[in-house]
């Protein structure tokens, strides 16, 4: 699939400058095309569909998405959102010796809210200097012998700063903790390569870069782990044996689908294979190269402009922040020229994609509020 024809996959793009992908990636044809035939399966075959179909489809997304993040499919568990997957593993690790849990305030709060309503978790949240990034020292300095997990997000959703989840694992793993990354805003807009990383669990999901739509999120575990964890809440999709229906016994699966929970959103597993689709057809490293330089030009042109960009140059990802007294009014007032963006507390957050075009981008900065 070509850049220069990938606009015509996405109708949205028709109407409205599309360029709040960070929320929620634009809808393709394909995607619309794999949800009518769920729905013609369905008025075809009713309940028989799970055993001659949908468990195809499920599998196929999970191999598409193995190779995608480069891991194994035994190593990828669906569930219904980052909040599922967070808590599966939270409830998965015994306390007693470890109770300390390190997140930063620039973070999804539901990173944090995981361990904040146990009250025997020391949670230690860390302060930004700068309000753009967390420098790893400030995790170095936290880690004790107490700490059980550090738990942050791969790109800040606040700021767009991508951090080196590397020098995390190093951290963590050097006092002998755990490193979990929130990697929802990562996948899909910049290269993942899990299995030449040292990070031992790792969630993302396909409403947002992959174009994939709300209700199915994905978490990887590092293979040697999956039989250490024994997760505390679970589902008839994580035991081993799951059309047995023997209420006396339970044996989780010996690979990842022991942290699933319950019957996945078959609508969003066919969605979210028509964005897969796109995204593997375009290829993450040309996908990578036309955001960069789509967020290049936006901040040049902000910037003359005479606003304010929060942002790192070194480490930024394809979410630009603008900082505004008034961001709600700023959005609002992009919407009624059909210009999408998004706000959040003091700035206007802006984050073109692979099938947006510098003239999107032209269309913004000429209708930018004054």
């Amino acid at each position: 699939m070509e850049l220069n024809k990938i606009r015509s996959e996405f109708p949205i793009l028709k109407n409205k400058t599309y360029l709040n992908s960070c929320s929620l990636g634009a809808l393709s044809l394909r995607s619309m095309g794999h949800l009518e035939e769920f729905q013609k399966i369905w008025n075809s075959w009713g309940a028989s569909a799970w055993y001659n179909t949908w468990g195809n489809v499920i599998e196929e997304l999970r191999g598409r998405v193995s190779v995608f993040l480069n891991i194994q499919p035994e190593e990828l568990a669906f569930l219904p959102s980052t909040s599922t997957a967070l808590s599966v593993i939270a409830e998965s690790v015994d306390y007693r010796k470890r109770n300390k849990v390190i997140c930063t305030e620039l973070d999804f709060p539901t990173l944090a809210f995981q361990w904040a309503v146990k009250p025997d978790i020391e949670l230690v949240v860390l302060p930004s200097i700068d309000g753009i990034h967390i420098d790893p020292q400030q995790f170095a300095d936290a880690v004790d012998e107490k700490t059980a997990f550090i738990a942050t997000s791969h790109v800040f959703y606040t700021t767009g700063y991508i951090q080196d989840v590397e020098s995390l694992a190093d951290i963590a793993h050097e006092s002998g903790a755990f490193l979990l990354i929130d990697g929802y805003q990562a996948p899909g807009q910049i290269p993942v390569d899990l299995e030449n990383s040292s990070v031992d669990f790792y969630t993302t999901g396909s409403l947002k870069w992959l174009c994939g739509g709300p209700g199915l999120s994905y978490l990887y575990v590092r293979n040697e782990l999956i039989e250490a964890m024994q997760p505390r809440i679970t589902s008839w999709f994580a035991s081993r044996d799951q059309f047995d229906f023997q209420l006396d016994h339970f044996e989780p699966h010996q690979d990842s689908r022991r942290f699933e929970m319950g019957t996945p959103a078959l609508p969003t597993i066919y969605t979210a294979l028509g964005g897969q689709e796109c995204i593997d057809e375009v290829g993450i490293e040309k996908i990578h190269h036309k955001n960069t330089q789509l967020r290049e030009y936006l901040i040049n042109n902000l910037v003359n402009l005479g606003l304010t960009v929060a942002e790192d140059p070194s480490n930024r990802s394809a979410i630009v922040m603008i900082k505004s007294d008034h961001p709600e009014r700023i959005v609002a007032k992009l919407s009624e020229k059909d210009i999408i963006l998004d706000s959040r507390p003091g700035h206007v957050r802006v984050s073109p994609h692979f099938y947006n075009t510098i003239d999107d981008l032209d269309h913004l900065i000429s209708c930018w509020p004054t």
